[in-house]
């Protein structure tokens, strides 16, 4: 979210960042061009019903004066013009409301502002490497490496008819020794991230209200991308007189719950700044998908992450970004997974976000690197939207917090990673060093018998 007064002072550098994510030129210039006249309209407005109390207050003294001459006429007259401007003013009132809401509307929909080192471009083919990590693994020659889906089933542990059958397309279901694995996982990068990185684990909500997700930009841009829930109608088609539906989403990601535990605060700046971590179920409707990896695991409308979210001081955003990429790639590097890390340009990059690192983790069965964590520095951008604040050791005023986000990392894909990273040529997977604590020193899955 945006401040019209940021806007009005750096409107090109407001139409070359939107011109950067790709907008379309003219409606780059519409779109500022109709932010002014809304802010306009308020102004108007707000003018307007100050003028209109200034003069109430004048003829409410006119109106004592009269009565103390005990001129009765003019103080009726005086009374009945007062009358009047309270039902002029209760309609400016629902003017200004309704102005501020346009205007809020409007900026809500406007993407955050790139930072000036991240790379123009229209795409991910645009996205710059900053470096790649580790080494591909080797195979016996003569063997092509299979993908996780072609593993997991010959290993009769991940079974996506039965999925299908009671949730439809883009479910799994995770049996034996690979649920472990997953369950693993994401132990051991909690266990990580909470010992030796300083994030304190959190077990958020899995269902959250409008404002939640407005807080972190997931609404109302991405509607079509969430799970909703209603919940209060009792099978009634049409809601009866006081019985609106409770309306709650399911969260796309642990970022919405974490980074709301300081909406609508005010923290110190002492207490800055605040690192929390969570592994929970994700649900997204994958709206935009329709044919993209449509086999195995890669895009699945329920799957299990584990979050990072820093909120910190404006100062310390740039610092806490590498902090928080270097904690995510620490998981790969224990893991022994090549990966590499990429620079998102404008045109690849999130709606909220100022700068993203990618982290995309080498599947030789796919041949390729894919995307298995995002960091994103977010600026006052998730903050405006949650009043979220701090007061400043120095000086009255409060500030917005800056608050970021990353998978720290996506369990899934990890699980996919270590299956199509690890796979031997007899069908077994060998289980990572990093995670045989995790599973009672079972050092190979092996097919059921």
């Amino acid at each position: 979210m945006h401040d019209i007064k940021w806007i009005r002072d750096n409107a090109e550098a407001l139409k070359a960042a939107l011109r950067a994510r790709n907008w379309d030129g003219m409606e780059v210039e519409d779109t500022v061009a109709e932010l002014f006249n809304l802010d306009d309209r308020r102004r108007e407005i707000i003018a307007l019903t100050q003028k209109g109390q200034e003069e109430r207050n004048r003829l409410s003294k006119e109106i004592g004066q009269a009565m103390a001459k005990k001129d009765t006429a003019l103080a009726e007259a005086l009374k009945a013009r007062v009358a009047q401007l309270k039902d002029d003013m209760e309609g400016a009132a629902s003017a200004e409301k309704g102005a501020i809401l346009a205007l809020d509307k409007a900026l809500a929909e406007l993407p955050n502002i790139p930072l000036v080192e991240v790379p123009l471009g229209k795409d991910e083919h645009d996205n710059v490497e900053q470096r790649i990590v580790g080494t591909k693994p080797g195979f016996p020659e003569g063997f092509t490496p299979k993908e996780h889906f072609e593993i997991g089933e010959a290993l009769g542990l991940m079974d996506f008819e039965a999925a299908t059958r009671m949730s439809g397309a883009r479910f799994v279901v995770l049996k034996g020794q690979l649920a472990r694995l997953e369950r693993a996982l994401g132990q051991f990068m909690l266990d990580l991230h909470t010992g030796e990185h300083g994030y304190e684990e959190v077990n958020p909500p899995l269902l959250v209200r409008d404002d939640a997700m407005f807080g972190t930009a997931q609404l109302p841009k991405f509607k079509d991308d969430q799970f909703s829930v209603f919940q209060g109608l009792d099978h009634v088609e049409t809601p009866q007189a006081g019985e609106a539906p409770e309306h709650r989403w399911l969260i796309p990601t642990a970022e919405v719950p974490l980074t709301n535990l300081v909406r609508e605060q005010i923290l110190e700046e002492k207490q800055l700044p605040i690192r929390v971590t969570a592994m929970t179920p994700c649900f997204r409707a994958e709206a935009g998908a329709a044919g993209r990896d449509t086999r195995g695991m890669i895009r699945q409308h329920q799957f299990p992450k584990v979050e990072l979210v820093s909120i910190v001081h404006p100062d310390k955003a740039l610092e806490e970004h590498e902090r928080m990429t270097a904690c995510a790639e620490e998981v790969l590097k224990r893991l022994g997974l090549c990966y590499r890390v990429v620079t998102l340009c404008t045109g690849d990059m999130g709606f909220g976000s100022q700068k993203t690192y990618d982290i995309e983790v080498w599947l030789p069965g796919q041949d390729r690197f894919r995307e298995i964590s995002s960091c994103s520095v977010c600026g006052d951008f998730q903050a405006r939207r949650m009043n979220a604040r701090f007061r400043p050791a120095e000086g009255k005023n409060t500030r917005f917090v800056t608050t970021l986000n990353g998978s720290g990392v996506a369990v899934g894909r990890a699980l996919i990673a270590v299956l199509e990273n690890y796979q031997n040529a007899d069908g077994s997977v060998t289980v990572p060093s990093a995670l045989l604590p995790y599973m009672g020193g079972l050092e190979r899955i092996e097919a059921r018998k």
